[in-house]
């Protein structure tokens, strides 16, 4: 009986501690809504769809959510509430960009609904032996490629263009080995995106298991990137990519990435009076700025605060889906 007692606490505290965890997200992404609230015309195309991803999420947790106590259903009635303001400012911002940059718009338009983005629906690690042995020391890709091979994956390269183009150059870019920091995540983000685009004539089957070693060789690599970033201290330069890993990696449904430390880090760096991440640092100027990067009146980086809630939102289905093992019959 003792031994039972024992187990029960532990039940209890761990409980306890993941309802706080939760909390925590629910206030956290509760900032980031209200940043984007007020800052909806504003929005680059990139902030937009972290944010989309963030809706993508916020829909499957208040699908999934364990009705386990009380306190879980409270949590759930502030996560419905959260996400009915997201959909409105969402709509909001995805008309201004519509109006702002129609070109961009059109041609990126798929990623813009919740819809096409898959939450994670079972979880693995990543496998320390799929690291490079070496890694290169700048970026190989380029940003004006990487735009044009997406667009050949959607088919909105051109008005009712054909989806699942790969042509030679975006294969070679997309498959090499030993590619470092945001050239690496966008790899992961391409065969994302391609299995997510679901071609018709294609061999699905196929194209689910090369996309899931892939997966798996391009995530080991993130994962050590990021403890590389940890073992040296987070700076203003590798928070961003630290930060873009963890979204990444948590769609692709690697557990192993919603460390809470990790967390932590996240939380940190949200500025509580207006809710968005990276406002007025240095990062800003250090950082290679993407073509479409966007800082914003406030001071605030719409790239840093759309990977920031987006990772969030993984967290907030990590720790669900890992409340929901653990739930216990209603009696």
């Amino acid at each position: 009986i003792k031994a039972l007692k024992q187990v029960y606490i532990c039940f209890i505290s761990l409980c306890a501690s993941r309802a706080e965890v939760i909390d925590d997200l629910l206030g956290s992404l509760s900032r980031g809504v209200s940043f984007l609230e007020r800052q909806h015309e504003h929005i680059n195309l990139d902030g937009a769809v972290g944010f989309v991803m963030l809706q993508a999420e916020l829909k499957e947790a208040v699908r999934t959510w364990p009705h386990t106590d009380p306190v879980s259903w409270a949590q759930r009635t502030t996560a419905v509430a959260l996400l009915s303001r997201l959909d409105q400012s969402l709509d909001k911002a995805v008309a201004a960009l519509r109006l702002n940059d129609p070109k961009y718009y059109r041609e990126f338009e798929p990623l813009l609904t919740w819809t096409f983005w898959m939450i994670p629906q079972e979880w693995r690690s990543t496998d320390p032996s799929l690291v490079y042995p070496s890694t290169l020391t700048s970026e190989c890709y380029d940003e004006q490629l990487s735009d044009k091979c997406l667009t050949l994956l959607l088919g909105t390269w051109k008005m009712n263009g054909t989806p699942c183009i790969v042509t030679k150059p975006c294969r070679d870019t997309m498959t090499r080995f030993g590619c470092p920091h945001y050239s690496l995540s966008h790899q992961l983000l391409y065969f994302m995106i391609g299995r997510m685009v679901k071609p018709s004539t294609t061999n699905t089957r196929a194209l689910r298991d090369s996309t899931s070693i892939s997966n798996h060789i391009f995530c080991s690599n993130m994962m050590k990137a990021n403890q590389d970033i940890v073992a040296n201290g987070l700076t203003e330069q590798s928070v961003d990519i630290f930060i873009e890993n963890i979204l990444i990696c948590g769609l692709a449904g690697f557990s192993d990435f919603q460390k809470t430390d990790w967390l932590q880090h996240i939380l940190r760096l949200q500025d509580d009076e207006v809710g968005c991440f990276g406002r007025d640092s240095e990062y800003l100027l250090l950082r290679p700025v993407k073509r479409r990067e966007k800082i914003l009146p406030d001071g605030c980086s719409s790239h840093m605060t759309a990977v920031a809630v987006g990772a969030l939102g993984g967290y907030l289905n990590f720790h669900l889906t890992e409340q929901d093992i653990t739930k216990r019959p209603l009696s």
